[in-house]
């Protein structure tokens, strides 16, 4: 653990809540209905450690598609799959079960028990 200082830099935002609005959301806050008006935001790299420390206007952030948080949820890929082999030839890899157009194909299903996730009974 570092022991240095982190600075922060501060950029207030341009829309800040009223006193009157922030007032009645005290009053009566509520789980999630409501968001600061502002966040913070800190890099970390392995050669720096935490640094560009800032408070900023509240806002989206920038996620990768690929981060590794997306892909703790339950998933389900029912598709056709297909491989190439040594010799460079591509099959599919029971194709008339994985690329079944009905959504409650017995590999779906299967699979929706094998994660015990809830079936839609559409």
């Amino acid at each position: 653990m570092t022991s240095d200082v982190l600075e922060f830099t501060v950029s207030r935002t341009a829309n800040p809540a009223s006193d009157d609005a922030r007032q009645a959301i005290l009053a009566d806050p509520g789980f999630g209905k409501y968001h600061t008006d502002h966040m913070v935001s800190i890099d970390y790299t392995d050669g720096q450690g935490w640094h560009n420390a800032q408070v900023c206007a509240y806002g989206p952030i920038e996620l990768d598609p690929s981060a590794i948080v997306l892909h703790y949820a339950q998933e389900i890929f029912e598709g056709l799959k297909a491989y190439r082999w040594a010799d460079g030839s591509i099959v599919s890899f029971r194709a008339e079960a994985n690329a079944a157009p009905d959504r409650d194909s017995r590999t779906a299903r299967s699979a929706v028990h094998r994660i015990a996730a809830p079936a839609d009974r559409r």
